[in-house]
């Protein structure tokens, strides 16, 4: 009797391999989805599948001013060869597409997400070498400030300000503020000359040079008017004018209160 029921109480021998091949499943199943998820994580940017994403977007948003192709219209000009910087400084700052035609495209919230705007610039960025997007490294704060307070006075001043609060150009145009722009959105400025700015390539200002001027944007950003009320951020003629009309007003009323008080 006492056999008998041990016997009964042992697991079948095929439960040993049901348990095995349950492990080897679950554990295959789970290796599977790490490996599809590191895949997709380290995908690169330029590859065939995010190409062909930007040129569906492209296509639906962008050929009508600048062909099916890329290659221009009358609407639009060509963008070969304008590289993956541009279309992401455009895209990325809401100028492109247009929201009506004028003397330069206006700033306005993207209309596409960030995957859709590197999608589009590296579709442009496959149909001719261009400026690329750059790297982390350049763009976030790390120069020297005061070299590129330096480099921005004698480069960038005379059109968007020394505090980059911007400044009006001719036939309504204009340079625009600074005070809140991205350090990626910055260096593709710089490299590839949007609206009426000039191109500031490796030669011009080395990478590093743009990386300070980066920098000394941040600082700006960061600490803005220590010394009290920026008047706009406008200089010596705004502190002047206001000294003038307010400073000298004052006076002004001061004496007349004075003359009257005595009569």
């Amino acid at each position: 009797m006492n056999r008998s029921k041990r016997r009964t109480g042992r697991r079948h021998p095929l439960a040993t391999v049901a348990l095995l091949a349950l492990g080897l499943v679950f554990t295959g199943g789970a290796y599977a989805a790490l490996s599809t998820g590191t895949a997709q994580a380290e995908a690169e940017p330029t590859s065939q599948a995010t190409i062909e994403e930007g040129k569906k977007l492209f296509q639906a948003n962008c050929a009508t001013c600048h062909g099916l192709e890329a290659q221009g219209t009358a609407n639009g000009p060509s963008l070969i060869g304008v590289g993956a910087a541009a279309v992401d400084f455009q895209v990325g700052t809401g100028r492109m597409p247009m929201q009506m035609q004028g003397p330069q495209a206006q700033q306005k919230p993207p209309q596409f997400e960030d995957e859709q705007v590197k999608q589009l610039a590296y579709y442009v960025a496959s149909l001719g070498p261009g400026p690329d997007i750059p790297a982390d490294h350049l763009v976030n704060g790390g120069g020297d400030a005061a070299n590129g307070a330096e480099l921005f006075r004698i480069n960038c001043a005379m059109c968007h300000n020394v505090a980059g609060a911007g400044g009006a150009l001719t036939e309504g145009k204009f340079a625009p503020p600074l005070t809140d722009v991205s350090g990626v959105h910055i260096y593709e400025a710089m490299v590839t000359g949007p609206q009426n700015m000039p191109v500031f390539n490796d030669l011009n200002i080395s990478p590093e040079d743009k990386r300070d001027v980066i920098t000394y944007l941040k600082y700006v950003q960061d600490n803005r008017s220590p010394g009290g009320f920026e008047l706009g951020s406008l200089g010596p003629v705004a502190e002047g004018l206001f000294i003038w009309i307010f400073g000298l007003g004052a006076i002004v009323a001061i004496t007349v209160w004075i003359t009257a008080k005595s009569n």
